[in-house]
């Protein structure tokens, strides 16, 4: 059921508090191979917060999160896939450096057609939200195949924003 909760500290509760914090350590890890200053990284939150804030947080939400198994599996879903995008470009930006990249990608933003990256970034978007909300729908309200669904919709969803958000930041 998707409305079910679980006690805190429970087997179930202890489960789900390491799945996300596996998951979401897959993500912190995956950001700071590319980023270790997070100067590249798309969520302002995150920036804000800092490495000395963003894991301590994150540990605190994982604690109330993994009571909700809905959240906590959809969670861990959209933070794999971060991670796996993350794990994507990582070896270029630090290579390359992290303002070497950011100038880097800059440059192929400008030398590309108007509107093209955007395009791009919608479509890989609005893919992933099909697989999402297809799952969803076919998930008939499974907690599993439903959580995941929405954590795959979820993954879209944030791409869709923080990759429009920096390339409308970039001027272009």
């Amino acid at each position: 059921m998707i409305d079910e909760f679980l006690s805190f500290g429970s087997e179930g509760w202890w489960f789900l508090f390491a799945l996300i914090v596996f998951a979401r350590g897959c993500d912190l890890l995956s950001t700071y191979l590319g980023t270790p200053t997070l100067m590249l990284e798309g969520n302002p939150i995150v920036r804000r917060l800092g490495w000395k804030g963003g894991i301590p947080v994150s540990l605190l939400m994982a604690m109330g999160y993994a009571t909700w198994p809905l959240l906590a599996l959809s969670i861990s879903t959209t933070s794999l896939l971060i991670a796996a995008r993350n794990l994507q470009s990582a070896w270029i930006m630090r290579s390359l450096g992290e303002v070497n990249y950011r100038m880097w990608m800059a440059d192929r933003l400008a030398e590309s057609p108007r509107g093209l990256p955007l395009f791009c970034f919608w479509g890989e978007s609005f893919l992933f939200g099909i697989v999402g909300v297809g799952l969803m729908w076919f998930a008939q309200w499974q907690l599993v195949p439903f959580s995941v669904g929405l954590g795959i919709a979820s993954y879209g969803v944030a791409v869709a924003l923080f990759t429009s958000w920096a390339y409308w930041r970039s001027g272009n």
